[in-house]
């Protein structure tokens, strides 16, 4: 009886384990394609394939112009007619969904409204109640640091003040994945460092899966549990790289030469598939 009781849980543990580690992003095949004014057919992306599990923090690298944006607005449901397929949740995306919220590099705050305004702004649009929107709002604020700035408007915050407020506003209809596109790409670089633990700080105290969009290389390491490279246009998925480094991070971190060894491997395959595609390109 014992011998069978300890396999009965093992075997629930494992179902357990599935569970949890069942991707709460997917796509297969994903391509997409635009049409220029000049009737042209753009191949922005071709056969993109990865999952995202519960919980992760994975981010996407690449060069300028990869469709790294466009993979964003697709799973953000901003963009549509592509092929493959894309699945949020288990659910295929036809449009924006409340399970998901999304910072931009612009932190496209309302400047008539105040910090607190702004923030609660998502319960207004999903018609939300509004003394639960009020008192999620309270506490996100102080979540990222901005706790006593709730009537300041817009302008008189930093740039990194703001897109704390971006991402408090992000979190408060409370979905279950958070998509950042280049938040911090028009920080200084001391500015930029800090807010990377601060979002690693906010993304763990929240528990949400985090999937974020990044020129930065060094960036996507410290933040990461996995690394998304992607090739030159039309972008695909050219290796996921494993971030070994214990959590939680501090910006000390990037002295350690498993840090620097991991930089210097994802930029060398960025390197490799970009000169790849030049002698493509040339050779056409």
């Amino acid at each position: 009886m014992g011998k069978i009781d300890r396999l009965t849980l093992d075997e629930s543990v494992a179902v357990s384990e599935s569970i949890t580690r069942a991707p709460v992003i997917a796509t297969r095949g994903l391509c997409k394609t635009y049409a220029t004014s000049a009737g042209e057919t753009v191949n922005a992306l071709s056969q993109v394939n990865f999952d995202v599990g519960q919980g992760e923090f994975v981010s996407l690298v690449g060069p300028s112009g990869c469709g790294k944006t466009t993979v964003m607005r697709i799973l953000a449901g901003l963009i549509d007619g592509y092929t493959g397929s894309v699945n949020i949740g288990g659910r295929v995306v036809h449009g924006p969904t409340p399970h998901i919220g999304v910072v931009f590099q612009d932190a496209n705050l309302m400047p008539w409204r105040t910090v607190l305004a702004n923030v609660t702004l998502p319960g207004q649009v999903l018609r939300l109640d509004k003394k639960a929107c009020h008192a999620r709002a309270l506490e996100l604020l102080a979540l990222v640091g901005l706790g006593g700035f709730e009537k300041k408007l817009p302008g008189e915050l930093s740039g990194g003040m703001r897109q704390r407020a971006a991402i408090a506003r992000a979190l408060l209809h409370d979905p279950r994945i958070l998509l950042l596109d280049e938040p911090f790409g028009a920080l200084d670089a001391m500015t930029r460092d800090n807010m990377n633990v601060e979002l690693a700080r906010i993304a763990a105290e929240a528990g949400k899966t985090v999937f974020l969009i990044t020129h930065s290389i060094a960036e996507s390491v410290f933040l990461s549990d996995r690394v998304l490279v992607m090739s030159s246009r039309p972008g695909r998925i050219i290796e996921t790289i494993k971030i070994d480094l214990p959590r939680p991070r501090s910006l000390d971190v990037v002295a350690d030469p498993m840090f620097a060894a991991t930089v210097l491997r994802i930029r060398r395959l960025l390197e490799q598939s970009t000169s790849a595609d030049l002698h493509v390109t040339l050779a056409h």
